[in-house]
């Protein structure tokens, strides 16, 4: 199964793309793993909120693939501890999709249409984190789950 993370708009600070390059490079000896920027939206002053989450809902879809296993990474999904993901990962390898896509929205949310087509949703934290940040909060995570499941040390209760 491969994962892959599927953004809006791409990581501008250096030090996150840093961060999110070596685990990146880590996740590989685990799982296939990749990370899928879209591009931000343009001349969005002129859009709502409901057109611009509808637009970058049509970007987000048209990436997905059907048979795609999709978790949204959402304030109002089910939390976890780090053990539990990793028990959630263990459970969605043996599930037999392809392709498990775990999706960050833009500054707004999601569409209706990407909450309709989601499997699931996940918060990382009851607070709120930049978009950038979410990226390598997520991947280190992953990261964790992966080093939990093959019982190495990175991880300590």
């Amino acid at each position: 199964m491969k994962v892959i993370l599927l953004t809006v708009g791409k990581t501008n600070e250096i030090n996150f793309i840093n961060s999110i390059s070596d685990y990146q490079k880590r996740l590989k000896f685990y799982i296939p793993f990749e990370l899928i920027e879209l591009p931000e939206l343009r001349n969005t002053k002129s859009l709502s909120e409901e057109q611009q989450k509808q637009r970058e809902g049509e970007m987000l879809l048209q990436a997905i693939d059907a048979a795609d296993d999709v978790v949204l990474l959402d304030d109002k999904g089910s939390e976890y501890t780090s053990m539990q993901f990793s028990a959630f990962m263990q459970r969605k390898m043996a599930g037999g999709s392809k392709r498990l896509v775990f999706v960050v929205g833009g500054p707004y949310g999601f569409s209706p249409a990407v909450y309709s087509r989601a499997n699931g949703k996940i918060s990382l934290s009851r607070m709120t984190f930049s978009h950038q940040m979410v990226r390598l909060i997520f991947v280190e995570q992953l990261y964790r789950a992966m080093t939990i499941l093959r019982g190495e040390p990175y991880h300590h209760e």
